[in-house]
């Protein structure tokens, strides 16, 4: 059977890869995004079984609304992936208080805004398959990305409540963690380049210098190859809370999740001292 999909950030990149791959095998999507305008193909080619939505996630009217109108259009919601966002560039002193208030106000409340719109739906079903698009940043962090780490290891944290408090509404939740994608004239971003950059200060112009040189430079995943993995995690009966897409970052993954451990186990004689003798 078709599912129904909600998908947010669809205009282009991984969104709209995830929603061409749907529609091509005769599911239907709620197509959302800022503007609208870049849907004209997708309406033309499938018709109906698309909704243009043009939807600011950071507006919690309008994704409640936004949510109304999909449901109200297809009768139902199967598949939810929230995968509006952005990335913030800069050293946490360089920070304006706007542009981290922005950057969460998109990667995490328009998450959490699309979240609460669509449980009330999926809930009076007993089914669905919420899907959150995270990071290989929201697993490790590294200079420059504070932000944006910030934003992504929040919405691990609320995805992690959230899949245990929907379980017995039968609704299943999912991480998905990608690395770098092809998405950009079919090369790796450079985030450096293509990420909001905050107003630079000069002492952190050398530690600039040197991820400059860096960054961008793995292997890029392919887009296409990433749609279809989603449909197979869509359409599994026991999908993972977690998931990374792409092999890029996996290396220093195992290795941040090693140190970590390492570390708490060599201060283990502090951290009993901490609790304190009874």
């Amino acid at each position: 059977m078709s599912k129904v999909w909600f998908v947010t950030g669809s205009s282009r990149g991984l969104g709209r890869c995830f929603v061409e791959a749907a529609l091509s095998r005769g599911d239907k999507v709620a197509a959302t995004a800022r503007s609208t305008a870049s849907f004209g193909e997708l309406v033309a080619t499938y018709g109906d079984a698309v909704l243009p939505l043009a939807v600011d996630v950071t507006d919690k009217a309008a994704v409640f609304e936004a949510v109304r109108k999909a449901h109200e259009h297809f009768g139902r919601l199967d598949v939810v992936v929230n995968n509006a966002g952005y990335a913030q560039i800069g050293a946490v002193e360089e920070l304006s208080e706007q542009e981290l208030r922005d950057q969460l106000e998109t990667n995490l409340f328009g998450a959490v805004w699309v979240i609460q719109a669509v449980l009330p739906h999926l809930r009076e079903q007993g089914s669905g398959h919420i899907v959150q698009l995270s990071s290989a940043a929201g697993l490790i962090a590294m200079p420059l990305g504070g932000a944006y780490h910030v934003s992504k290891w929040a919405v691990e944290a609320l995805n992690e409540s959230l899949a245990q408090e929907v379980a017995d509404f039968g609704i299943k939740v999912t991480v998905v963690e990608p690395g770098g994608f092809a998405t950009r004239d079919g090369k790796n971003p450079d985030p450096l380049a293509n990420g909001h950059m905050s107003r630079t200060r000069p002492e952190y112009d050398g530690l600039r210098a040197r991820l400059g040189a860096i960054a961008g430079k793995q292997p890029a995943g392919d887009p296409l190859a990433a749609a279809q993995a989603l449909l197979k995690l869509v359409d599994s009966d026991n999908p993972p809370l977690r998931v990374l897409f792409g092999q890029g970052f996996y290396s220093m993954i195992q290795q941040a999740y090693a140190d970590r451990l390492k570390t708490w186990a060599d201060w283990q004689d502090l951290s009993a001292e901490a609790h304190g003798s009874k």
